[in-house]
């Protein structure tokens, strides 16, 4: 599995923007990654970043239902990626100055 394959997208919730000013970073990825792949592939993927520790969880799908018919939100897998002090930040969204 290349690393690219194991990061899959950052979530965006409100709890996740707030737990960046501690240096915490959410991420969605693959089902298969293990703690230290997934470590492995932020380093690589982000510049001038020092994970400190990978905490992951196993998220079900919710019960949803639509009328009649009901069925599941997808489940996944999420990594909150703690970095350490002297690390550099993880630009999630590119601060692009046209003008």
């Amino acid at each position: 599995m290349e690393f690219s394959e194991v990061v899959l997208r950052p979530v965006i919730t409100e709890q996740s923007m707030l737990d960046i000013d501690e240096k915490k970073y959410t991420f969605e990825v693959d089902r298969r990654a293990n703690k230290n792949l997934i470590k492995q592939a932020v380093e690589a993927l982000f510049e001038g970043v020092e994970v400190a520790k990978v905490n992951t969880v196993n998220v079900k799908g919710k019960k949803k239902r639509m009328g009649r018919y009901q069925g599941f939100t997808r489940s996944y897998k999420k990594a909150v990626i703690t970095l350490t002090e002297n690390s550099n930040d993880i630009e999630l969204f590119s601060s692009e100055d046209d003008e």
